[in-house]
């Protein structure tokens, strides 16, 4: 199978796995133990990950919560925040675009109280700063944006929001989950006050992701679950140390030496595959933003026929999806396509192709050759 799917989970590079390993079998003890050294041991293993972690967003080691993936670090984030909310801060402002578990925790906040205003797009998805500066006002609570999109890989101006929030004296929040592959987060800049990262999407493993609390906020989230008050009281429950490892290990991987030059291979490789199943028909056509614009491995191309009969047509060759995982098994077009101005028709012929790491140059032209016969299979049916 080629693997065009990188936006829905990446493979666990073998450097995370080896990283991870020893904390499985050797040094197995449970983290928040006080009383001997297997519990020590275990222990330096969460902060030496949060330290790690936190130096590479420029952050605090206090201020990375360890949560079970990005959908729970926006839950903690948007709900959390609400919770403790006082009457004359109730409004929350999120775009269109965003990942369903964002929508939804907003949407709750709203069925508890909130305000609840959404954000509309341009045709490349991004947030009109002109419209975000029209809405604030003193009852401002948080503005939730996605800093890079999962289905069309806008990237959005995330520190020019954060300083438009301020403004009014409201909190940010960014889902960051598909960020880092576009460039390093550098939070002593980009001064967002909560940012979700998770780790199956940075070639780490599934299960695990962190939620970065600046220090001053913490006080201010109340938390999702109830336990022995370990990290700052805001996430109970014992601590997953081999998880959390690798979660350090794929952040640190990402930000390492090889990053700049891993981005640009992935750009190279997705605009060749764009440019080549465009010489196979010059009906498919780009959404979203152009390829210089946005994530490097992201394209989301409209066919000239429907995308889960081509995708059908596909298997078992080719994994690719024709909306984010998030909604898998729901048959209904891309909310986030339909955002951005396409038709029903023409979110409904919509693929998302995402190239990753371990994409190899070869497989371009296989899968290109494979959406070849495909398409003259569908038209020939």
């Amino acid at each position: 199978m080629i693997y065009l799917d990188y936006h829905a989970s990446t493979p666990l590079d073998p450097r995370v796995a080896a990283a991870m390993a020893p904390f499985f079998t050797e040094q197995f003890g449970n983290p928040h133990a006080v009383d001997h050294a297997a519990g020590w041991r275990a222990n330096e293993g969460v902060e030496r990950a949060a330290r790690s972690i936190a130096a590479s967003l420029r952050a605090d080691p206090d201020e990375i919560i360890f949560t079970s993936g990005a959908t729970e670090a926006n839950n903690l984030a948007i709900l959390g925040l609400a919770h403790r909310a006082t009457p004359a801060r109730r409004r929350i402002l999120v775009s269109t675009i965003e990942h369903k578990c964002v929508l939804e925790a907003a949407r709750i906040c709203a069925a508890r109280g909130a305000k609840l205003e959404l954000l509309p797009v341009s045709r490349e998805g991004l947030v009109s700063l002109d419209d975000l500066k029209r809405r604030l006002g003193p009852d401002l609570l948080l503005v939730s944006v996605m800093l890079v999109n999962n289905e069309i890989g806008t990237i959005q101006p995330i520190g020019e929001i954060a300083d438009l929030a301020h403004t009014a004296g409201a909190y940010v929040h960014t889902d960051a989950a598909q960020a880092l592959a576009t460039a390093p987060l550098d939070l002593s800049s980009a001064d967002v006050d909560l940012l979700s990262l998770s780790g199956h999407k940075i070639y780490g493993p599934k299960g695990i992701g962190a939620l970065f609390a600046r220090r001053s906020i913490q006080g201010h989230l109340e938390p999702l679950m109830y336990g022995g008050g370990q990290q700052n009281g805001l996430r109970p429950g014992t601590v997953p140390v081999p998880l959390c490892v690798g979660l350090a290990e794929a952040v640190a991987l990402m930000n390492g030496e090889d990053a700049l030059e891993e981005r640009q291979r992935l750009a190279r490789l997705r605009d060749d595959l764009v440019a080549k199943l465009q010489r196979v028909d010059e009906r498919i056509l780009l959404n979203g933003p152009s390829t210089d614009t946005r994530h490097p491995g992201n394209a989301s191309l409209r066919f000239p026929v429907e995308a889960r009969g081509l995708l059908a047509a596909l298997q078992p060759q080719v994994a690719a999806s024709a909306g984010a995982a998030c909604i898998s098994g729901i048959e209904a077009p891309s909310y986030v396509l339909q955002a951005i101005g396409l038709s029903v028709e023409q979110a409904e012929s919509s693929v998302r192709l995402s190239v990753g790491r371990f994409t190899l140059d070869r497989e371009i032209d296989e899968a290109v050759a494979l959406f070849a016969e495909a398409l003259e299979r569908l038209r020939g049916s």
